[in-house]
């Protein structure tokens, strides 16, 4: 079983595309929703992981649970659960190496956007 389809400690696992599965329109529809860019941007802050609990959505539960759910398909994020804690990081590593500079590109202008608009990126 490929390393990102193994059951995590707590036994429950969930399906992330292989580095090679993961295809530029596929990140691009998910970067495109201002939820899932607020999401990316904000893992993008912290190296590392963050818990969902800590993401402050103007949505409901159900809805942001489908953000990470396409986040995580289209290959931008990785969640692992830690105990009752589903935790999410970036696939920094797999973005970089199969679209050389979009993540940075894309995370500067959202910031740029962000400052133009008067707005958190």
């Amino acid at each position: 079983m490929p390393a990102q389809n193994r059951p995590s400690s707590s036994g429950r696992s969930l399906e992330h595309p292989d580095r090679a599965e993961i295809r530029l329109e596929g990140v691009l529809h998910a970067l495109a929703d201002p939820m899932r860019l607020q999401i990316v941007c904000d893992l993008a802050a912290v190296e590392g992981e963050l818990n969902c609990s800590v993401f402050d959505l103007p949505v409901s539960k159900s809805t942001t649970t489908h953000h990470f759910r396409v986040l995580r398909e289209s290959g931008v994020v990785r969640q692992i659960y830690r105990g009752t804690a589903k935790m999410n990081a970036l696939r920094r590593d797999d973005l970089e190496a199969l679209f050389p500079g979009l993540l940075g590109t894309v995370l500067a202008a959202a910031a740029h956007q962000a400052s133009r608009l008067g707005a958190p990126a």
